[in-house]
């Protein structure tokens, strides 16, 4: 890793020699000041006002580091865990250094999945909310003139999927000229999910200087080569893997020799899921339809969401969801990144996850915020290798499932 201070092109050729990246211990940029309330960040009275009433009291230890920076104009690498408030991070960040008497976009936020990009809408129309501020979902799956009025009406930030926003860019709907910051949410599942051409030929219509803040849980090595292409020399700010793992959040297995065996012991479980909100995940769209299916055969009410699905109905379930009239989801990764339902204490990885940075984005999913919350997974024979993988990459023990799991959850 280059020394803090050193030329941004020499660090960040040094950042990409292959074979070393998979043992790189990330640190934290040295000058990074801690702020340890929202009063002392020098932010506008409005903002601060909104930030207290959406209920914020004391900002969590990505916000103490990283708000102040990105309001200083700096580009910045922010790793930190799910549940660490990285969205009010960036969020606050941004309107703060928008001006609310220019209509033109001067943010744009780009996440990998709809609803995330949907759910950062929410969150910055309710912190700005004694600001007047307009922000605008640009997503697909949506009606694209309803896009190209919203945008012709005038929005100070935008929220969206690369693919829309590009076509939107494309188009001259979405007016570049004034946009001021970059905001990449999840950059690491962006570019797995193969958004990388998509996010080059965005970045190509910014103003030249635009500041770049990407935050991301993991930062594998596609993450580090993105920041050599467009930020000029970041600021980190880092938790080292080992810290990665959730507090709060107890984690178990379940052996199950066969995969036919894994319904049964849902079924056994199933009390304890409906005392909270669960969520069940499976790794295909295929799988995630036909457990719904067969739950209900059985007689058990459950909701299921994966990317096949429209958006209007993804949206319903995820509205039934949050609302608590349905208390066990099912779904692919598309829900494992980033959506807050706080209710949810529990969570069932039904198929152990393809890869060990998708498990801890999946059981993050319980326990936001540091609140308490139970993780179970089901394992098969030939998986306990895959789970002895995922302790020893995060440093964290994963015990056999006691009798009395829901007393813990």
């Amino acid at each position: 890793m280059a020394e803090e201070g050193s030329s941004s092109s020499a660090g960040q050729k040094r950042l990409l020699k292959n074979d070393e990246l998979s043992n790189v211990e990330f640190e934290t940029s040295e000058d990074v000041e801690v702020v340890p309330t929202f009063d002392k960040m020098g932010l506008r009275e409005s903002l601060v006002r909104g930030i207290y009433s959406y209920g914020f009291e004391k900002p969590s230890a990505i916000q103490q580091r990283a708000i102040k920076q990105i309001i200083k104009n700096r580009d910045i690498i922010a790793q930190a865990q799910s549940g660490t408030g990285k969205t009010a991070t960036f969020s606050i960040g941004v309107l703060q250094s928008i001006n609310t008497q220019n209509r033109e976009t001067q943010a744009l936020i780009l996440s990998p999945t709809r609803e995330l990009a949907v759910q950062i809408q929410k969150v910055i129309l309710a912190l700005g909310d004694y600001m007047n501020v307009q922000c605008h979902a640009c997503i697909g799956g949506t009606n694209v003139g309803e896009d190209i009025r919203k945008l012709d009406y005038g929005q100070h930030i935008v929220s969206g999927t690369p693919g829309r926003v590009f076509d939107m860019i494309r188009r001259r709907n979405l007016r570049t000229r004034s946009i001021k910051m970059l905001v990449l949410d999840e950059a690491d599942e962006m570019l797995t999910k193969g958004f990388k051409e998509q996010l080059y030929d965005i970045y190509r219509y910014l103003p030249p200087g635009a500041q770049v803040v990407l935050l991301s849980a993991t930062l594998p090595h596609e993450v580090l080569e993105m920041t050599a292409k467009f930020m000029s020399d970041p600021m980190r700010i880092l938790v080292k893997r080992d810290e990665l793992t959730l507090e709060g959040i107890k984690q178990f297995f379940v052996s199950v020799e066969r995969e036919e065996w894994k319904f049964d012991t849902l079924c056994d479980l199933y009390d304890t899921l409906t005392i909270t909100q669960a969520v069940l995940f499976c790794n295909t769209r295929r799988k995630v339809d036909w457990l719904a299916e067969k739950l209900r055969e059985a007689n058990f009410t459950v909701v299921a969401m994966h990317a096949d699905m429209e958006q209007k109905e993804r949206d319903d379930i995820m509205k039934q969801f949050r609302e608590g009239k349905s208390r066990v989801l099912i779904s692919t990764d598309v829900w494992a990144r980033g959506l807050d339902v706080p209710q949810v204490s529990l969570v069932i990885n039904y198929d152990l996850p393809n890869n060990r940075e998708l498990y801890i984005h999946r059981i993050g999913r319980s326990g936001r915020y540091g609140r308490k919350g139970v993780a179970i997974n089901f394992v098969k024979n030939d998986d306990i290798r895959i789970l002895r993988d995922i302790e020893q990459y995060y440093s964290t023990q994963i015990d056999e499932m006691p009798m009395n799991v829901g007393d813990l959850v």
